[in-house]
């Protein structure tokens, strides 16, 4: 494919070439969008994904030269081979970013777009599914809707670069070099469609189709079954924390989640009662044991009355009272939701009537605007108005079909069933974007209603641009195994490298047991939490849920409150309720990274390459991870002490192989010895703690024993301060909930540390909030490695004690 001719545009460069035309718009001086179409006219559908456009003013050259065109910003670079049409990417030193293959890398080739055509006549099939109610239709007629075409874009990546993304996949794919997934919505499958590289850059394409990316004997590129045109935005970093930023520049801001989402959330499948649910978060106060959120899982209707947004009156009489008590406790109730409907359920009638159903004439439109607005009245009449505090979005993949059989279907036969499926009802281009769509009507419906609560929804799904109504992911309905957890954690990895925040897992499992009849129900503990190869499995993956965003517990076959793992003294409970409390502890370190999510677009937990692109021996650990700029986290993931069955293990070593990234010195959370970077060690790793070092130059706030997240407003901060390196932090506080931190109402406070100097300065108090304590007690912890050379020595250490009004205030260590 030929370039016949580069036009410079006032808005960025068009290409008309020999099969088609090419447009490349800046959009900042780091991003540029390319479209590629062989129709007259590009395309001006709006964006499901994307909400803004160019910035006003970006410079930018186009070099016409006789080989090649270039369209040039003062960052990036965009070559384009006159004689193949062949992409190229530089940054602004000329170093190369990516290219594609020197024939060209994109392609479109003409598809016609069937639409199921649906009647009175059309048969439906009502069954229950292992998550829920199915409405499906039988045998449904097809005709020509349309002409669009299947996309490709290739690329010839470099060696030694390591890519990361596509969202959450349940494979454990951590480094997709050499790997193929595939991109489509499903159970244990969260798709955003982004890369991000190591050479410093991203790749996010706008399209909703199915997608299939390849690297390995069959290619090197990205394809999408159903598009009008191939359109995709090349951003330049080089950092990945401002590949992220771009990307979300494109996608939008994420919203503060209120301060509570980020204590502890217990669920289960499910709490039946009214008086369960006020009874499960009694004990917990009793017992002194932390808690946030308690979960109101499915079948919270009447009878079988599937997806209907009310309460049972006979197991819950007293919505408001009841919600009025949970709150009184200092907790909050997270309901699930379904976009499915039982026909004899008030909001499926009401839902028909106005014309908001899909083809099954069971599962809301959320494509409609109107189904969206009814969806929220109806969620809003029989739950929120009532006192619910946050939305669960269960099955925001609504059209799962493979979930059942003895024999799970290989890769390339659910993705047939399962897309397939999805095009019965949805347009073939949009069958990636219901939980786009669906999230942003409860979003847009919640903020109209009150500016007092935080929009937290919880999904199953996910796509690029769904952060930005206040949404937290989950990594669907995983097993109880060994092999799933440590699947789990480079899954999450790459999720939040795709730029969307905020991503959790069900802390266990959700299934424990194993029923050899259906596939995906093969957990390996049967007695559940009897069985003390189940417990310290629990313990592990809890023990990993205390450094995600959202730690939440949830799964069936067993209990999963504190007390079901044992008593106080015995070694199960003891690990949880330390590690639970640690969690209450880091709160206040959590809670600004929350607002630097927010602000600056920030990652929380973060794949090593984030803070270490240039070691490129973090490249493919996808079991170690930072937790902000200053914790280091390397998880359990091997039983140590039993087996399945309550078998002790004899002989099993209890550590764990960890790498300390260059630079350092890195300090052992748990005992403050120093270590030097640059090496990996085997550390301790015994049942009540995992891995955890922090990094030098580290300043740590942290809170006391909390019972919830508005406990601490009063007690003493706590702020570690790790020496060795300069370092500086932003501590963040406000009202905990509501929108009144995007009025200004909230404060800052900055920390800096200078290492030469041994000085620690708090900085005059920026802006104020509602309620704020104007006064806070300190205690400065300094810890400081012995001498240089970095060998696990005791380092020095020392505290002091202030009290901090608000003015700036310096402090001098020995």
């Amino acid at each position: 494919m030929m370039v016949l001719n580069a036009v410079r545009m006032p808005d960025g460069l068009l290409l008309e070439t020999s099969n088609g035309k090419m447009k490349l718009t800046p959009y900042t001086d780091g991003i540029v969008r390319i479209q590629y179409t062989l129709e007259p006219d590009f395309g001006s559908a709006e964006s499901l994904m994307i909400i803004r456009g160019p910035e006003a003013g970006v410079e930018f050259a186009v070099d016409d030269r006789e080989g090649d065109v270039s369209l040039r910003t003062s960052r990036l670079t965009v070559r384009i081979d006159k004689r193949t049409s062949a992409f190229a990417y530089y940054d602004a030193q000329g170093q190369l970013l990516a290219k594609e293959p020197s024939r060209g890398g994109k392609s479109l080739d003409p598809i016609e777009v069937m639409k199921a055509v649906f009647d009175a006549n059309t048969g439906l099939e009502t069954g229950q599914g292992a998550d829920g109610l199915r409405v499906r239709a039988g045998k449904v007629d097809k005709i020509a809707d349309r002409k669009a075409y299947q996309t490709r874009l290739a690329f010839e990546w470099t060696e030694g670069e390591a890519l990361y993304g596509l969202g959450s996949h349940e494979e454990g794919m951590f480094n997709l070099r050499g790997k193929h997934q595939y991109l489509y919505q499903q159970n244990m499958k969260a798709v955003v469609p982004v890369l991000v590289s190591t050479r410093g850059y991203g790749i996010l394409v706008d399209s909703y189709s199915l997608m299939k990316f390849r690297d390995d004997d069959f290619g090197s590129y990205w394809s999408t079954e159903v598009d009008d045109e191939l359109d995709y935005y090349f951003v330049y970093g080089p950092e990945l924390d401002e590949v992220v930023r771009g990307i979300r520049s494109l996608t939008g801001k994420a919203p503060m989640l209120p301060k509570w989402a980020f204590g502890y959330v217990q669920s289960k499948e499910r709490y039946e009662s009214q008086q369960e649910l006020i009874e499960v978060v009694t004990e917990y106060r009793r017992r002194g044991l932390p808690l946030d959120c308690i979960v109101l899982d499915w079948k919270s209707w009447t009878g079988e009355l599937w997806g209907q947004k009310t309460l049972d009156p006979d197991r819950f009489p007293d919505p408001e009272g009841m919600t009025e008590e949970l709150h009184r406790l200092n907790a909050r109730l997270m309901v699930s939701v379904w976009p499915i409907m039982n026909p004899d359920s008030d909001n499926h009638k009401e839902m028909a009537e106005h014309g908001c159903l899909l083809g099954n004439r069971a599962t809301y439109d959320a494509f409609q605007e109107k189904a969206r607005g009814l969806y929220w009245k109806q969620a809003n009449e029989g739950l929120f108005s009532k006192g619910v505090d946050a939305w669960w979005c269960d099955c925001t993949e609504p059209f799962e079909a493979d979930w059942k059989g003895a024999v799970k279907p290989d890769p390339e036969e659910r993705l047939l069933i399962n897309t397939e499926e999805s095009k019965l009802y949805l347009d073939p281009e949009r069958i990636n974007a219901y939980s786009l769509l669906h999230s942003r009507g409860l979003y847009e419906g919640q903020r109209e209603a009150t500016d007092r609560k935080r929009v937290v929804n919880l999904t199953r799904s996910a796509y690029a641009g769904q952060h930005r109504y206040g949404t937290i992911t989950w990594s669907g309905d995983v097993c109880a195994t060994w092999d799933t957890l440590r699947k789990q954690i480079p899954d999450g990895l790459n999720f939040f490298s795709s730029g969307s925040p905020y991503w959790t897992t069900d802390i266990g499992g959700f299934f424990v047991r194993n029923k050899p009849e259906l596939w995906f129900w093969s957990g390996d503990y049967d007695e559940g939490v009897e069985d003390l190869g189940y417990r310290e499995l629990y313990v592990r993956w809890f023990q990993f849920g205390a450094f995600l965003p959202m730690f939440r517990s949830h799964g069936t076959d067993t209990p999963r409150e504190l007390w079901r793992f044992g008593e106080p003294g015995e070694p199960f409970y003891d690990a949880l309720d330390a590690f639970l409390r640690l969690r209450y502890r880091l709160l206040p370190y959590i809670y600004s990274l929350a607002f630097r999510v927010h602000r600056d677009d920030y990652t929380m937990t973060r794949a090593l390459a984030f803070d270490f692109r240039h070691d490129p021996r973090t490249y493919d650990i996808g079991d170690q991870f930072m937790f902000g700029p200053a914790l280091l986290v390397s998880p359990v993931t091997r039983p140590m002490y039993y087996e399945s069955g309550s078998v002790p293990l004899e002989g099993v070593d209890r550590t764990r192989s960890v790498y300390l990234p260059e630079g350092g010195p890195w300090f052992d959370f748990w005992t403050h010895r120093a270590f030097e970077g640059g090496r990996t060690l085997e550390a301790e790793a015994p049942l009540d703690r995992i891995p955890l070092y922090v990094r030098s130059g580290s300043i740590l706030p942290m809170g006391g024993d909390a019972q919830h997240s508005g406990d601490d407003v009063a007690a003493p901060l706590h702020i570690r301060i790790y020496a060795g390196r300069n370092g500086s932090f932003a501590y963040y506080e406000d009202e905990g909930d509501g929108y009144g931190y995007e009025k200004g109402d909230f404060a800052l406070t900055s920390m800096e540390w200078d290492d030469e100097g041994r000085r620690f300065t708090i900085g005059e108090r920026q802006g104020e909030y509602p309620g704020m304590n104007p006064m806070r007690d300190m205690e400065l912890h300094l810890l400081a490695a012995p001498g240089s050379g970095g060998s696990a020595n005791a380092p020095a250490y020392e505290i002091r004690r202030i009290r901090y009004t608000g003015e700036r205030i310096e402090t001098t260590f020995a």
